[in-house]
């Protein structure tokens, strides 16, 4: 017998006031559609509101009516402008990368302060006077398309780089001659989830790509189908190489990877988000050889190295939850053969490469930067020394290379570059970025709080010093927890600037990310993910106990996965916070799998298609745990039309729901960005204004006078 589940807004108006501001929002129709989820009837009344806005003239009537209601609330926000202004300010300073070096050449990206997006440089040696190779700021007026990929060929010819326009995960790489500035008439399409890996003699390279979506289908059909090519230079795309594809399996994706000798491509083969992948082998001196698989189960990371002749060298999870390395001898390939090189260590292994003959690890230290070297038979060297509790990336290069580079920073320290000598351990300073601000007035501190079933869990605290725990200050709680992504301390100017307010950021370390491997991964997926929200929730109330502030001071923010956290947690508690800042969220637990990328989300968060795990995701899926007669926080909920990772129709379903049950007198509000996707390659300018947007929301609901800003 069915069990009907019925939402109460369906009983509400699908119209709403918020009592403080006078809002009406747009009318959002309802529609009378149930989906049978293995014997229970769950209603969808904005089902229509998944159609794509580029397609539905319906729906994008719809998004017009939202922000303009949207952005007629914010402009009259208090202070806004001002909030906007010092935020720019802050953010026009020169943004230079880490160095790397490829092809005999120096490349770093720079940004002289407000430009929309980073133009890439080159420099013969790191004396020499830098030349613009890539200027993605000259492709569009206002910005939204975007560099996203650069690979060099070994002999320093060619800049193979791909394109976004519009935030799109979808990619079309174009290959430039280095010397003259010329550009090729390749043309690659179709290619997302991929970089390109170029072959030693420089004639071309493989990649992965998708076939050609049907019409009027780009944006959110499911992504099936990836195959690897190999296109050589000068040629057209169709008459490129397949070398690679499972017909049988669609939903397998595929990276290649060649080693640096030019012996071996390596494709790892993935099925989802977690890191459990297969490997295929093919013996590049062999113009006859077939691919051939070389581990043939999703049980474990095997993360491809490089080689040592007929070696290869993986990081794996394999006995060693927290990471190590491997060797897999191709002639006796057995797993009983297989050799440790580089041991597990107390802490969990983010990334490891070959760099001047020894491996770098990167790994994470209650949520910290720690670089490690070895030496090629796995004996540790020396660590790297960093000033104090932040973030480093970078330490990328060659076999052959002598130097590295690096970036460090942290909350309240903007990001300075290094040259790193292999052979001494010495770090030497490149470039320290001035931003307008004192870093000495900010303090930041890691403390660790129990959840809610006893599991201590850390959390970064950064704000400005000498303040006085009295349960006042307005703070923003930012969280993920998931798909075994760490969060370490950066520096980022929209939290300087939300410092430099007054406020409070905290950062807790949640279940479901990688900063204490892949059991604290785990302990955050699929049937476990409450955990995730129950650390959050845990990580609010000691903020609340301890004095830093209180349900009327509290925002919360997250984005993407993060999204789905704040919706989650706001449809829990919603009245342990003042104002929700839910991003690009997945809002509807129950067909996320359904639209392009949201597929290879069942590793982490299991599927409605089972029916265990379809109890628990109705349980925690926000758009479906609204209820009518709820006073809800003030709520900004943001995405954009282009987002083809989390469709907007996410967004757009959870906000018409929220709008239909808040019974309170707080605002529910949409923010949808056009031309622009998930986040990546979006323009300065727009970041700047969407961060504004919402600074000054909060201050609004928290109670955070901006009225003259310092």
């Amino acid at each position: 017998m069915y069990r009907l589940i019925l939402l109460t807004a369906l009983f509400a108006p699908s119209f709403a006031t918020a009592q403080d501001t006078n809002l009406v929002y747009p009318d959002t129709k309802t529609v009378d559609h149930h989906d049978d989820y293995h014997g229970t009837k769950v209603h969808d009344p904005y089902r229509w509101l998944e159609d794509d806005v580029r397609e539905s003239e319906e729906v994008a009537e719809w998004v017009e009516a939202q922000n303009k209601v949207t952005f007629d609330y914010l402009r009259k926000l208090p202070g806004r402008d001002q909030i906007e202004e010092r935020i720019t300010e802050l953010w026009n300073y020169e943004k230079i990368s880490a160095p790397s070096k490829e092809g005999g050449r120096y490349y770093f990206f720079r940004n002289d302060g407000l430009q929309n997006q980073s133009v890439l440089y080159m420099q013969e040696t790191l004396d020499a006077e830098p030349q613009i190779l890539i200027d993605p700021n000259t492709w569009s007026e206002d910005g939204t398309i975007a560099l996203a990929g650069t690979e060099f060929s070994e002999d320093g010819k060619y800049a193979a780089y791909g394109i976004q326009d519009g935030g799109s995960d979808w990619r079309v790489w174009k290959i430039m001659e280095i010397e003259s500035g010329k550009l090729l008439d390749d043309e690659l399409k179709w290619i997302k989830f991929s970089s390109i890996a170029w072959t030693p003699d420089s004639k071309g390279f493989f990649y992965s790509r998708y076939d050609e979506p049907k019409e009027g289908a780009k944006f959110q059909s499911l992504n099936l189908n990836q195959k690897v090519f190999y296109h050589r230079v000068g040629t057209d795309q169709a008459e490129d190489e397949l070398v690679f594809a499972r017909p049988d399996e669609p939903e397998w994706g595929m990276q290649a990877s060649v080693s640096e000798d030019g012996k071996y491509l390596v494709i790892t083969i993935w099925k989802g988000t977690d890191d459990r992948y297969r490997i295929a082998v093919k013996d590049l001196t062999d113009s006859d050889a077939e691919p051939f698989m070389l581990i043939d189960n999703f049980e474990h990371l095997y993360g491809f190295l490089d080689n040592n002749d007929d070696t290869l060298l993986f990081q794996t999870n394999l006995d060693a939850p927290l990471g190590r390395v491997i060797a897999i001898d191709l002639k006796k390939p057995e797993r009983e053969h297989w050799k440790q090189v580089v041991a597990e260590t107390e802490n969990a292994l983010l990334g490891i490469g070959i760099v001047g003959n020894r491996f770098v690890g990167q790994y994470l230290q209650d949520a910290k930067t720690q670089v490690r070297w070895y030496d090629m038979d796995g004996k540790f060297i020396r660590e790297v020394k960093f000033p104090g509790i932040g973030s480093a990336s970078g330490f990328g290069g060659k076999r052959d290379h002598k130097e590295t580079f690096y970036s460090f920073s942290s909350f309240a320290v903007p990001t300075s570059t290094y040259r790193y000598d292999i052979e001494t351990g010495e770090s030497t300073l490149l470039r320290q970025a001035d931003v307008k601000f004192n870093p000495d007035d900010y303090e930041t501190k890691q403390i660790f709080y129990a959840s809610k079933d006893g599991t201590k869990v850390p959390m970064f605290i950064c704000h400005r010093k000498g303040l006085k725990l009295d349960g006042n200050y307005a703070t923003l709680l930012y969280g993920y927890g998931g798909f075994n992504i760490s969060l370490p301390p950066r520096f980022s100017v929209s939290r300087l600037a939300w410092m430099e307010m007054g406020g409070v950021f905290a950062m807790p370390n949640l279940r479901g990310g990688g900063e204490y491997g892949e059991p604290w991964h785990k302990a955050g997926t699929k049937l476990n993910k409450q955990n995730v929200f129950d650390d959050f929730i845990a990580a609010a109330e000691w903020l609340i106990d301890n004095k830093y502030t209180s349900s009327k001071k509290l925002a919360i923010q997250g984005g993407s996965n993060g999204g789905l956290l704040v919706g989650a947690c706001m449809t829990q508690r919603p009245e342990l916070y003042a104002a929700c800042l839910p991003a690009v969220g997945v809002m509807d637990m129950l067909r996320f799998h359904k639209f392009t990328a949201g597929r290879f989300w069942v590793d982490d968060y299991g599927s409605a298609d089972n029916p265990e795990e379809f109890k628990a995701l109705l349980a925690y899926s926000p758009y479906q745990n609204l209820k009518a007669g709820t006073r809800y926080p003030a709520t900004l909920i943001t995405t954009a039309d282009t987002d083809d990772r989390v469709v907007p129709g996410h967004s757009f379903k959870f906000a018409a729901q929220l709008q239909a049950c808040q019974s309170g007198d707080k605002p529910v509000l949409i923010r949808i960005e056009t031309r622009a996707g998930h986040g990546s390659g979006k323009p300065t300018a727009m970041v700047i204004e969407e961060v504004a947007d919402q600074w000054a929301f909060l201050a609004k609901h928290l109670g955070l006078d901006v009225s003259s800003p310092e």
